[in-house]
């Protein structure tokens, strides 16, 4: 997956609580395995219309969000199904950052096998980036993962807790498998030893 260092830009405001991972991704994009393409389903049932057109007043359709790569959300982001579809769906469309003062534990956890960093931050500090948000293009924030800090476009700073071993993967770029491979010498030396030892197996 993609590094994450620092990540300048909108930030996405979605003033709604408890969006639940069939919001995310509706459950008719799930007929998939395939990480890309699940984009353009993105919040479908608040981003469409039933005749298929946009609907206009959705954040992530106006002018100034079409392009956000941060999305700053209301409390227990995430929660319901634990569908994988939904950091899939977040990272097509081009979202590497949710902040929120909660999210759902699979959901969270999902976030970073994926290369999307999810932020717990307080209601206090929550509130002051919904402000920056609303702003639109005339505000840009940006997400200092090696600092642990949310730098607003005033100079404000939050800083942010990151369990050490996820912060790592995601500067990294390493998902399960790139874990994996980073033992790849280890694994073959292993392997090769096991086949001369037992060539029986």
């Amino acid at each position: 997956m993609d590094k994450f260092t620092t990540i300048t830009g909108v930030a996405a405001p979605l003033k709604i609580m408890n969006v639940d991972t069939d919001m995310i991704i509706p459950k008719q994009y799930l007929k998939t395995i395939a990480r890309t393409g699940l984009g353009k389903g993105l919040f479908a049932e608040m981003r469409y219309n039933e005749d298929g057109g946009e609907n206009k007043d959705f954040v992530l359709n106006k002018p100034g969000y079409r392009h956000a790569q941060i999305l700053v959300a209301e409390d227990n982001f995430g929660c319901g199904s634990s569908r994988e579809h939904a950091p899939w769906a977040l990272l097509d469309f081009g979202i590497r950052c949710v902040i929120s003062t909660s999210f759902a534990d699979i959901f969270f956890n999902n976030c970073f096998k994926n290369g999307i960093l999810p932020i717990r931050v307080s209601p206090e500090d929550l509130a002051k980036l919904m402000d920056d948000a609303d702003r639109g293009s005339n505000a840009t924030i940006t997400i200092d993962l090696e600092n642990q800090e949310i730098r607003g476009p005033d100079g404000g700073t939050v800083k942010f807790d990151v369990d050490a071993f996820r912060k790592h993967c995601l500067m990294e770029g390493l998902d399960d498998i790139g874990l994996t491979m980073v033992k790849s010498k280890a694994i073959d030396t292993y392997e090769a030893k096991a086949a001369n030892e037992r060539p029986w197996l």
